[in-house]
């Protein structure tokens, strides 16, 4: 950040300076106001958005395509913890592009990396050494089988494009408020510290990075976006359940050309996991030979001793699983976690100067296993409320508002006893979602 002021500073100049990062560099806009403090470097936004996931950045592209719609301009900051955008991005993602049709309609003809549709959809129930075929719950047809971290990335660009400013590299660690408790803001953490919390000769002061509307995308468990839900009982405002998660192990390999089919979509339950723990795994056959793999369990698994890495370990040496890897390479792998509350959990999104999008508000839908559209439409719905609020001076309350008569709410209202219909044992969980479809 330190470097991107500096560089800020010199183009203010008219002093030519050379890139400092592989990242397309930003395009500093007028309207930032930017100031300068004896603690702490400050930059100032109209918007500032905490994330660069598909929430985010959907986020971004729609503030700014309202600006050109109505001839006005807003300043649009993005900042992202990852080295750079999609870094963080860890999805085995098979793509709803429901909401990128209204987002970008045209995207087909744009050479998004959206280009491998869903060739087969198949469901197995696995015991230890079969694999038996059932009727699929998922519905998949006009979905796509994607990396998401890639999409990100050209979403990234796209809001390049319109005039957002995105910053890689640097996590927001601090919320800003001021003297009536409404949110201003964000800070980067400070950097040159030792262990006893002296300032060593390396010591640097975070970044505050102020905003009028301030929109936190921070994915599942953000910890600004909790420590806001908490600090203002959002969760009791909201649907007022706890929220739940599941942890999400994935890998990403590059098998024999002669197993690959592009499109293929499988799911499994059963086998490694019991009876009494919620979970089940997922192989999507993306392009160019590779295939996303993974496990998710539930971290309500009653078994004290179980561990979802080595579960992953067993699941993959299912002779239906083996099969396919031998011969094959790792090439990535990773782990997150997942929000499963579903319509019960949704906190009030809505906070004083800002509001919180994505699965940090918990909108994955749960049988579908997916959560990139809502992600993605949330985002959308609260720059329409933020455009409102900064240029016609309405409340931040339209996006809630919005948000209930949105198609995300609709679609977690007939999924939301899914989930805890499994808290019975996987066959009652079985059998409500066959009743439920």
């Amino acid at each position: 950040m330190h470097r991107v002021l500096r560089a800020a500073a010199a183009a203010a100049a008219g002093i030519a300076t050379a890139p400092t990062r592989r990242h397309r560099a930003p395009s500093w806009s007028a309207a930032a106001a930017r100031w300068f403090s004896a603690e702490r470097e400050a930059m100032s936004y109209d918007v500032v958005i905490v994330g660069a996931g598909p929430a985010g950045l959907a986020a971004a592209i729609r503030l700014k395509q309202l600006c050109r719609a109505a001839d006005t301009d807003l300043s649009v900051c993005v900042l992202e913890k990852g080295a750079e955008v999609g870094a963080h991005v860890l999805s085995g993602n098979v793509f709803e592009p429901r909401a990128l049709d209204e987002l970008i309609p045209e995207w087909r003809q744009e050479d998004a990396p959206i280009r491998v549709p869903v060739s087969s959809d198949k469901f197995w129930m696995l015991t230890k050494n079969k694999a038996w075929t059932l009727p699929s719950p998922f519905d998949n047809k006009g979905n796509y089988v994607i990396s998401l971290s890639q999409l990100v990335r050209w979403m990234s660009v796209k809001a390049e494009e319109l005039g957002v400013e995105v910053y890689p590299g640097f996590a927001a660690s601090e919320i800003l408020c001021d003297e009536n408790q409404i949110v201003t803001g964000v800070a980067t953490n400070d950097v040159g510290i030792a262990k006893d919390g002296s300032k060593r000769e390396t010591f640097q002061p975070g970044v505050e990075l102020r905003g009028r509307i301030t929109l936190l995308a921070e994915g599942c468990r953000g910890s600004l976006s909790e420590k806001i839900i908490t600090n203002y009982k959002l969760r009791e405002s909201g649907q007022g359940q706890h929220q739940t998660y599941a942890l999400g192990i994935k890998e990403v390999w590059e098998i024999e050309e002669g197993k690959h089919k592009p499109g293929s979509v499988i799911h499994t339950v059963g086998w490694p996991l019991d009876m009494k723990t919620y979970g089940g795994s997922f192989l999507y056959h993306l392009d160019d030979r590779q295939l996303a793999i993974g496990l998710v369990v539930a971290l309500n698994y009653r078994n004290p001793f179980i561990s979802p890495y080595d579960e992953f370990q067993k699941f993959k040496q299912h002779p239906a699983i083996r099969t396919l890897l031998e011969g094959g390479t790792v090439l990535q792998y990773g782990a997150r976690t997942l929000n499963e509350g579903g319509f019960q959990s949704i906190p009030n999104p809505v906070f004083p100067g800002g509001a919180i999008i994505g699965c940090s508000a918990g909108f994955l839908n749960v049988p579908k296993i997916k959560g990139s559209h809502t992600a993605m439409k949330s985002g959308m719905l609260a720059a329409e409320a933020t455009f409102k609020a900064l240029v016609e001076g309405s409340s931040m309350d339209l996006y809630w508002e919005n948000l209930k008569k949105s198609w995300i709410w609709d679609e977690l209202y007939r999924a939301r006893n899914y989930r805890p219909a499994f808290e019975y044992g996987f066959i009652p969980g079985m059998a409500l979602s066959a009743v439920e479809r």
